[in-house]
């Protein structure tokens, strides 16, 4: 039976985007079939055998399409193996690493259902200048943690690369089969 897995992504300005293109990449390369879509223009998982989700934290909450993905899709996700990854930390402080991860554990908890094979925290990206509304007006805020914040760019895409791969290695359907 030929595995096929949906990556579906949520990204507010593109950077969960381009980090669901990388695991999609690496899975093909594992010998997956593999469709990339945004969460919001998937109408059925019908046809796949398991689904990779990701989506950022931002400003602590986790993107609202995929908190309406794992509703919408309920039935579905309980029948599949599904693996999730977040965006979040902008740095390497271990402070904002364990917030993230707690922040995204209060989000799955919301959803007792949905038992994930794996789930992955990967840093995120931040660039103030393009900052649209109201993200612009927070950032400007004396209390904001974007105030005066600088670019940058957590994401490590070696970690990545080798979560896409060792998820390559448990989505393979076994050779017993």
């Amino acid at each position: 039976m030929k595995v096929k897995v949906l990556v579906a992504y949520a990204s507010k300005y593109g950077s969960t985007q381009e980090v669901a293109e990388a695991v999609a990449a690496v899975l093909r390369e594992s010998g997956l079939v593999v469709d990339l879509e945004p969460m919001r223009e998937v109408k059925t998982l019908e046809e796949y055998t398991a689904v990779v989700l990701g989506a950022p934290l931002y400003m602590l909450h986790w993107h609202k399409e995929a908190r309406g993905f794992l509703s919408r899709h309920r039935e579905t996700l309980t029948k599949r193996p599904v693996a999730i990854f977040a965006l979040g930390p902008f740095n390497d402080e271990e402070k904002e690493w364990k917030e993230v991860r707690a922040q995204l554990n209060k989000e799955l908890a919301k959803f007792p259902w949905l038992t994930p094979i794996a789930i992955e925290i990967f840093g995120g990206k931040f660039d103030p200048k393009n900052l649209r509304f109201p993200d612009n007006l927070i950032a400007k805020l004396p209390a904001s943690p974007l105030r005066n914040m600088p670019a940058s760019d957590a994401r490590d895409w070696t970690a990545i690369r080798a979560w896409a791969s060792n998820l390559a290695t448990q989505l393979q359907p076994s050779l017993s089969q």
